[in-house]
């Protein structure tokens, strides 16, 4: 089935993409366990080597990437470089590839040998959203290489170019022909995916919704799902924070972040009363400077939202909170007027974090502002959510900052910085936000599965 394109810089045609089904599902799970079945027979510092190679073309086509990647969301350029993720991810993983994978413990009461051994699952099916897709990509895709598996990776039919192109790299590098394959489908296509009975595990990023119906399909077969979902991220601003790098981040960690669309987002920022008037005077500056336009325009920071349908339902939101007296609206919360999808960065200030502004994730460039004024009251209301992925907090203070870290239900605490993503660190959620890791070792352990062998000594 052909899939018309629509560029949301623009909200014009920019390509077709073909669709696959059911049978194509099939066809790529059959070829997808024969190639594995090759990935495996080879020596673990070949696979390491071929991975090594596949980074090297990935780096050759960054560029290539990055523009692919303004193409599939309309993102801007200046943070399309996400495609070094990517390479990240795989140069990262490759080290794995010929390390120890399983141990050898006693056994009591005998001389036994016990042998704990990590094997991969088979054929991995990876779903990625539309947003950030070659971080997760990468985040997903290089570990389960590594860990001796294939992959079937499912990019959104609103996201397909930097994907595709991806599985085309894979090629080049070198990689078993079938051992990456890359097909766009749309729900009914996702569907198939996760109930074909050849695939081992499902890695699935995206909405809660989405992964409801992912989790009730994985039941057909018991297959195995890890998820990252979504957030609505706490920023804690404390009285000793600096002010100006805090509202930096704040900005460019909410609303000028992909547009809000991102579950990284900290879409709730929770400031210390005595600085709070402060902050704010900053914060507002920093979005009144954000330089809205063409994405392919390296000086552009905010760009549009991913639809019509998505500029509607975050407008209904900002309606919604508005006559609900949720916050009072500071800036922002209109349509700006120009091609495309674009809608005005968005803050309310003296939200209600009962409200469904504080509660109910946006997506989109809608952040939420209070107020605390101690550190315990600060903690209740970051963690009074059904989310947990992201929590950050500014502050200057060492013990504080370990000490509130400590108290979050959050996956990820980051303390005076963005959520500079990294394949060395686990990431993934709490609560709704998900279960599973990807990153670390952790995020290796996701791709394998342990066997426990035990060897008779006489």
């Amino acid at each position: 089935m052909k899939f018309e394109h629509i560029y949301p810089a623009t909200g014009e045609p920019n390509g077709t993409v073909e669709l696959a089904g059911a049978a194509e599902i099939d066809e790529a799970v059959q070829a997808a366990a024969k190639a594995q079945r090759e990935w495996v027979s080879l020596t673990v510092d070949r696979r390491r080597d071929l991975l090594i190679d596949l980074a090297d073309v990935v780096h050759e086509h960054l560029d290539e990437l990055a523009k692919l990647n303004v193409a599939d969301y309309g993102v801007p350029i200046s943070f399309a470089g996400t495609a070094m993720l990517l390479e990240r991810f795989l140069r990262h993983f490759a080290g794995y590839a010929d390390k120890p994978h399983g141990v050898t413990t006693p056994v009591n009461g005998s001389f036994d040998i016990n042998l704990v051994e990590r094997e991969p699952y088979g054929v991995i099916g990876v779903i990625t959203p539309w947003n950030g897709a070659l971080v997760v990509t990468g985040s997903c895709v290089a570990p389960a290489l590594a860990a001796g598996n294939a992959v079937v990776l499912k990019p959104s039919e609103l996201a397909p170019f930097a994907a595709l192109r991806f599985g085309e790299l894979c090629l080049e590098a070198g990689l078993p022909e079938g051992l990456v394959t890359v097909l766009p489908a749309d729900a009914e296509g996702g569907d198939a995916l996760v109930r074909h009975p050849g695939i081992g595990k499902i890695a699935f990023t995206g909405g809660g919704g989405t992964a409801r119906k992912v989790l009730q399909a994985a039941a057909t077969n018991l297959t195995p799902v890890v998820t990252e979902l979504g957030g609505k991220s706490a920023n804690l601003i404390f009285a000793d924070a600096d002010l100006d790098l805090a509202a930096s981040l704040s900005a460019h960690q909410g609303p000028l972040m992909q547009s809000g669309q991102s579950c990284a987002c900290a879409s709730r920022i929770l400031v210390h009363d005595a600085v709070y008037d402060q902050f704010l005077e900053k914060f507002l500056g920093v979005i009144g400077a954000a330089n809205i336009g063409d994405p392919m325009d390296p000086a552009t920071t905010f760009g549009p939202v991913i639809s019509q349908a998505a500029a509607d339902r975050i407008l209904t939101a900002v309606d919604t909170a508005v006559s609900s007296g949720a916050g009072e609206l500071l800036v922002g919360g209109k349509r700006i007027d120009s091609l495309g999808y674009y809608v005005e960065p968005t803050v309310f200030g003296d939200v209600d974090n009962a409200s469904e502004l504080a509660q109910l994730e946006t997506f989109g460039p809608v952040v939420s502002v209070m107020r605390f004024r101690e550190e315990d009251e600060a903690v209740r209301i970051a963690n009074a959510t059904p989310y947990g992925l992201n929590a950050f907090v500014q502050t200057t203070d060492l013990n504080r900052a370990h000490r509130v870290a400590r108290q979050l239900e959050s996956g990820s605490v980051w303390i005076n910085q963005f959520s500079d993503i990294s394949p060395q660190g686990p990431y993934g959620g709490y609560k709704q936000s998900g279960s599973g890791r990807t990153g670390g070792i952790e995020g290796l352990n996701e791709f394998q599965q342990v066997k426990n062998i035990r060897i008779a000594v006489r």
